[in-house]
């Protein structure tokens, strides 16, 4: 990479940003995050912004409030440190799900933290598997929105996919789980979901045929993990042969992977590297793909002012 570019972490996911700048041959730039006295944090990116391309990598993952302030602050050091433009790279924005007013009086934390992100001095954001198409929309920014599918897709491959259905939790996942079918040439059904509740979902039906067939089950995201367990007791109902579990996002939070895996006919949970999963929440049947090289060739092309749709949308 040529030197004007300069890429920094915070705490979120020291990890990806080092296999990301690995594939971009260039250093990940020091930060050094202090806290004062009054529990306040202070940043300083420590190597030389001035009028460089600067990519900050820090996925809102818990504890989000603290890697969100984060995020502002480094954003506010590159913005008075005269960056030429900064960049966040965010592979999962925990606000995508507050993404609309389903109750009166209700905030749209969505829309809200990303004006802040661009109030801080964010020129551009590169995000992964948005939760809603319509988040997209609440940066003024432009925003490279990028998937996962392909990296999943290259996994299942590995299988026999000749009595293979994908299937979607429910109808509002249904275009990406139609996509991911379509990459791998095999049928798509969905869940007909109604959601109570933050951990209370139900599951009436089934849409497509899927007695007697090898499911995977295609999410963006796994947090409780409500919606697959309750999807997982529809699809034992009706007889399917064997269970896949992949999503983009693997939060496993209370739990939730413990729970997923425990089944026996739950042969895989399979997500990226989007979210860090500690050591001590990993089980024997997870599977944990990487997508740096993905994002590392999409910041490749917005530091070199090239296509990345072009690279992103083929479905391939």
């Amino acid at each position: 990479m040529h030197e004007d570019i300069a890429v920094f972490s915070g705490n979120a996911h020291p990890e990806l940003a080092t296999e990301i700048c690995a594939h971009l041959g260039t250093p990940l730039r020091p930060v050094q995050v202090s806290r004062f006295a009054n529990d306040c944090l202070e940043v300083q990116l420590q190597a030389n912004c001035r009028e460089r391309d600067v990519f900050l990598i820090q996925p809102l993952v818990p504890p989000v409030q603290e890697n969100l302030v984060e995020l502002l602050l480094m954003l506010d050091a590159a913005k008075g440190a005269s960056a030429a433009r900064t960049t966040v790279v965010l592979p999962h924005y925990a606000y995508a799900r507050s993404d609309k007013k389903d109750a009166p009086r209700i905030s749209i934390g969505g829309r809200l933290v990303a004006d802040l992100m661009v109030a801080a001095g964010a020129s551009r954001v590169l995000a992964m598997t948005l939760h809603s198409p319509q988040v997209h929309g609440f940066f003024s920014v432009p925003v490279d929105h990028l998937h996962a599918l392909r990296e999943l897709a290259a996994h299942f491959r590995q299988y026999n996919l000749d009595n293979v259905v994908v299937v979607s939790p429910d109808l509002g996942n249904a275009k990406p789980a139609a996509d991911f079918a379509r990459l791998l040439g095999v049928p798509v059904a969905a869940g007909a979901k109604q959601r109570y509740a933050d951990d209370r979902v139900s599951i009436s039906a089934v849409i497509g045929d899927v007695t007697g067939k090898d499911v995977i089950v295609l999410d963006d995201e796994i947090a409780r993990g409500s919606t697959v367990l309750e999807l997982l007791d529809r699809l034992r109902e009706l007889k399917v042969n064997s269970i896949r579990v992949a999503c983009t996002h693997g939060l496993f939070a209370d739990r939730a992977l413990d729970r997923i895996s425990s089944a026996d006919d739950v042969l895989e949970v399979v997500c990226t590297n989007t979210v860090p999963i500690p050591a001590n929440k990993r089980v024997p049947k997870l599977r944990v793909l990487s997508i740096a090289p993905a994002l590392a060739e999409a910041m490749r092309r917005i530091h070199n002012g090239e296509s990345v749709s072009v690279l992103f949308d083929q479905k391939s």
